[in-house]
């Protein structure tokens, strides 16, 4: 599934700044994604109305060369063209405008000068809403469906042919699968690290990281990183540590 996105910022370097953390936001969860610029709110008001699809705006509130804001471009989107279901997020230099929102139900406001942890937050707020995050992981035994809270995984293991979840309270689950389409489909997007061709480990749990192994909090016993996995990894780790803004 691609995610449709425009921006739309009468300022070049706001407009610029924002489509480079979408793309760094999306290419880290690796989601198709295509985004359109406008530079103005009629201009992107007359997109839609030419057959221009979007499932999320980035919106300006006021732009400097025209008399409409972006405040009526999201009522015009709403009342007139009757789409309440695109998600809209605002942007302004002034928060005093938040309270002129509520007729649009915006997904949120940013504040300016934009912040790269600002625009994930909303990013994740948004795949959640939109039911493309996985806050469950899901499996099957037999024709029976299971769902554990990904939060809940602290790694999954590969074993006889058989795939084997350790969670948080110790206890785990059994049945068959594989392990690249449960990271690739479920839990690359939720910041779980692939290691080896028996484990893919979650990245909240992991206690101390090296090129060559690590450890995982509660469990005594160090993980490999397989040789032709270590450059993928480590790009993989930092790439976390750096979104979470926890780079050292």
């Amino acid at each position: 599934m691609k995610i449709f996105i425009s921006v739309c910022d009468d300022e070049n370097k706001i407009a610029a700044e924002l489509e480079a953390y979408l793309i760094k936001v999306f290419d880290g969860l690796n989601l198709k994604y295509e985004i359109d610029v406008y530079y103005s709110g009629e201009e992107l008001y007359e997109a839609m109305e030419s057959g221009a699809h979007y499932d999320l705006i980035f919106l300006d509130i006021m732009f400097a060369r025209e008399d409409t804001d972006g405040v009526d471009i999201g009522k015009r989107l709403r009342h007139v063209k009757g789409n309440n279901t695109v998600f809209i997020v605002y942007m302004s230099w002034d928060k005093e405008y938040s309270m002129q929102l509520f007729d649009v139900q915006p997904l949120n406001f940013l504040l300016k000068p934009l912040n790269y942890e600002e625009v994930e937050k909303v990013l994740r707020r948004y795949m959640e809403l939109a039911g493309l995050w996985n806050t469950h992981f899901s499996y099957k035994v037999g024709q029976d469906v299971f769902k554990v809270r990904v939060r809940d995984i602290v790694y999954l293991e590969s074993l006889d042919r058989k795939l084997i979840l350790h969670l948080a309270d110790g206890s785990t689950a059994e049945f068959y699968g594989s392990l690249k389409k449960a990271y690739k489909e479920q839990l690359q997007a939720c910041d779980f690290l692939y290691i080896h061709n028996a484990y893919i480990v979650n990245y909240d749990y992991v206690e101390h990281y090296s090129y060559e192994n690590l450890k995982l909090e509660g469990y005594n016993i160090s993980f490999p990183v397989s040789q032709g996995r270590r450059k993928e990894v480590r790009t993989a780790f930092h790439s976390v540590l750096e979104k979470r803004g926890s780079k050292p």
